[in-house]
């Protein structure tokens, strides 16, 4: 099947989607092919978002648009109202529905309501331990200076915002906590942790962790991919050679530990046995995070054509066995996500970031169309 068959066959399960969520917002499925549909409360409502914006930028569909524009609205009643924001995960809600809509349509509206996510984001900046808090309060016992690899996803909407504005405390909060990020989170062998927690005080190194990984020294295959896109993209605003090398090592350990049909399961340490759960969404973020990569690369750099490779044989095997293909019976696009197989959380399920991160990859390949991280 070829990339734009199956963008097409997304954007049919896409439309189909549209009647059956109306103003609610896809997260994950429990076993039954459906999604739990949830209100604008959580960590998540922005790919429903995205993958409307990337849909219209493919085919130009005006029901599509008013669909993604309908989902920036419910974004701004959020901000307007203080909805559930004191985290760290603005910039997956608010990159992905009004920095979308402003690439996409220079809404001035939407600039301003992007812009705004970047100042709640600023809100977890902690001066003391120079790091974004992950989750929690201000001197929160267990969170108060704790970090995870995710919030690299999270860091883009800072620079864009120094680049919007002229201000540098955005971006210069990001470098700081990208490179904070790089030295602690990964670890010598390429491999990488998703938390790490330091001392809110002094911001002095204790440990590192996992809260979704098999045990706090696995690594969780989700978090390797966010690591992999996070770093090249830390690479792509500050041009620091270290960033573009941290996402190398994390592709090269992510690539030699997958199984046979490419697409990775949830953490590369768990026992791996016939019932070990996969996470077909960490394999389709990985491999926005090559393409995102490969892009960095000079035309001459060896491994160009390896991570290229890497790509297309797992967006392959990702539309051969976890594709539903447009199956109008089924809401999702990839089968086999796991959300949190530690907690027991949809552990083989749709996850609605699998999708987006599937399309995103497609339309990478098949158009060039790089989702909604930075400005174009």
């Amino acid at each position: 099947m070829s990339w734009k068959t199956a963008i097409e066959q997304t954007i049919l399960s896409t439309t189909a989607n549209m009647n059956r969520f109306k103003d609610k917002f896809p997260h994950v499925s429990n076993g039954d092919g459906k999604y739990e549909l949830v209100n604008n409360t959580g960590w998540t409502e922005g790919f429903w978002s995205g993958i409307l914006w990337l849909s219209y930028e493919y085919n130009q569909d005006q029901a599509i648009r008013e669909a993604a524009v309908q989902s920036v609205a419910s974004f701004k009643r959020r901000m307007e109202q203080g909805s559930h924001l004191d985290h760290h995960d603005i910039g997956f809600l608010y990159s992905l529905s009004a920095k979308a809509q402003w690439i996409v349509e220079q809404d001035e509206s939407a600039r301003e309501l992007a812009l705004q996510a970047a100042d709640v984001l600023m809100k977890r900046w902690r001066p003391e331990s120079q790091l974004f808090q992950a989750w929690g309060q201000v001197g929160d016992p267990e969170n108060g200076g704790r970090i995870i690899i995710d919030c690299l996803m999270n860091l883009p909407l800072l620079c864009w915002a120094t680049e919007q504005t002229g201000d540098r405390k955005y971006a210069e909060a990001a470098y700081i906590h990208a490179e904070k990020s790089r030295r602690f989170l990964v670890r010598g062998d390429d491999s990488s942790y998703h938390t790490f927690y330091f001392n809110p005080e002094t911001g002095d190194s204790i440990r590192g962790g996992t809260h979704q990984g098999f045990k706090d020294g696995s690594t969780w295959t989700r978090g390797q991919a966010w690591g992999i896109y996070g770093f090249a993209l830390a690479y792509r605003y500050f041009k620091e050679p270290q960033f573009l090398e941290a996402s190398k090592r994390l592709a090269r350990y992510f690539i030699a530990h997958l199984p046979e049909d490419h697409v990775a399961y949830w953490d590369f340490d768990a026992p791996q046995t016939a019932g070990t759960p996969r996470d077909s969404s960490a394999s389709a973020i990985t491999a926005c995070g090559l393409l995102e990569l490969i892009e960095h690369l000079p035309d001459d750099d060896t491994e160009r054509e390896f991570f290229l490779t890497s790509v297309q044989q797992s967006m392959t095997s990702l539309i051969n066995h976890y594709f539903t293909a447009g199956d109008r019976d089924e809401q999702g696009f990839l089968r086999h996500g796991s959300y949190s197989v530690r907690s027991g959380a949809s552990p083989d399920d749709f996850v609605i970031w699998g999708d987006y991160f599937f399309l995103e990859a497609l339309l990478r390949l098949d158009k060039g169309i790089p989702g909604y991280w930075y400005g174009r």
